[in-house]
């Protein structure tokens, strides 16, 4: 255990040393955090929406200021006012417009004779986003119009009361799970299996081979220290990221505690995945030009950006396989739910299972010889 341990003191002395490693482990990801929650996680607004009103009736003045109201208040989408509808839909083709609303001839006198008069949406579909929120907003606003002025005593139709469990959830809060994932992953990726494939090709492995340290404490210390560098980095992300995005009574004593254990449990997977990979590489070049490629299998097939159940049946099945998966769920429980270890056994089995799986791989295909 001692000799494991100077090798263990050797990579944290050289981590500490390399300002730029140290950046990229432990900042990167929450550059990303704040970025991406903030970017993918806010409503639709001050989109341009032509209008093109061919009735000029009274009916047709209260649609447009509903829209117009909508414009000066939830400001989904920003009205235009257009004479023509050829025009407005030029516009739209163009991209200066994400919609259309077209007020047909006659609307006015069919909705007073009760014809079910139709008004039109034409949207750019090509960002679906923006399309959706446009429509949304849209039925929302029809809706309205269809209300009756004065509400029945005793309504006949069904209501549903949307009670949600938890607080409200925005999508940097979402994200940070996802966030503390890939710290350890990069950190895996940088801090442990590209500085290993760099010593090796520098030749400080050999000096290893002429000591009576054995391949076991070789596997040992290399995992150790990498696991202490992807907690340092998960652990840093966790508490500077649930500051920024605001996470309620994240400091809780438990809460940590559950935390900090899950963690640890995934730098142990990932730093032992990690070193599995690595095990018979010996050309610097090859983990530089896997790492993207790995951070795309792994981390946008967990859920950590978008939800599993949107997936096809085939990412699924990836995802099922994926290490990260199970990481993102647990910190994402004990994070937004404060569900507790009860509620993530499965999570923690399947970490379990992947660390020992691949210490035992590394441990098999590791050899202390050149």
């Amino acid at each position: 255990m001692k000799r494991a341990l100077a090798l263990v003191e050797r990579d944290m002395r050289k981590f500490r040393r390399s300002p730029a490693l140290l950046f990229a482990s432990l900042m990167l990801p929450l550059v990303q955090l704040v970025i991406l929650g903030n970017a993918f996680g806010g409503n639709i607004k001050n989109v341009n929406v032509g209008v093109v009103n061919l009735d000029r009736g009274p009916e047709s003045v209260d649609v447009l200021e509903r829209v117009r109201a909508v414009g000066a208040n939830a400001r989904t989408f920003l009205p235009s006012d257009y004479d023509d509808q050829s025009t407005a839909v030029a516009d739209l083709r163009k991209g200066l417009l994400s919609g259309v609303l077209i007020i047909p001839q006659h609307y006015s006198r069919d909705l007073l004779e009760q014809h079910q008069p139709h008004l039109a949406l034409i949207t750019d579909n090509t960002d679906r986003s923006v399309a959706g929120a446009i429509g949304d907003q849209m039925s929302t606003l029809v809706t309205s119009i269809n209300a009756p002025q004065v509400a029945p005593r005793e309504p006949q139709q069904a209501l549903l009361d949307v009670v949600e469990v938890y607080p409200y959830i925005d999508y940097i809060k979402y994200l940070l799970p996802g966030s503390v994932a890939l710290a350890i992953f990069v950190t895996a990726m940088i801090g442990g299996g590209m500085l290993f494939i760099d010593d090796k090709s520098r030749g400080l492995h050999e000096g290893y081979m002429v000591t009576p340290i054995t391949k076991w404490e070789l596997i040992l210390g290399f995992n150790l220290s990498g696991t202490i560098k992807a907690v340092l980095a998960g652990e840093t992300v966790l508490i500077l990221g649930a500051v920024v995005a605001r996470v309620p009574d994240f400091f809780e004593p438990v809460r940590l505690i559950e935390l900090t254990f899950m963690v640890i449990l995934t730098s142990i997977a990932l730093i032992g995945m990690m070193f599995f990979i690595m095990a018979r590489i010996s050309d610097p070049l090859v983990p530089r030009a896997i790492f993207g490629v790995l951070n795309t299998l792994l981390f946008f097939p967990s859920g950590a950006v978008y939800p599993i159940a949107g997936f096809p049946k085939w990412l699924r099945v990836m995802s099922n396989c994926d290490p990260f998966t199970y990481a993102v769920h647990a910190v994402r429980s004990l994070l937004l739910k404060d569900s507790g270890i009860s509620a993530i056994t499965t999570d923690i089995f399947a970490l379990v299972l992947t660390s020992v799986i691949v210490l035992s791989g590394s441990a098999l295909l590791f050899r202390r010889t050149l």
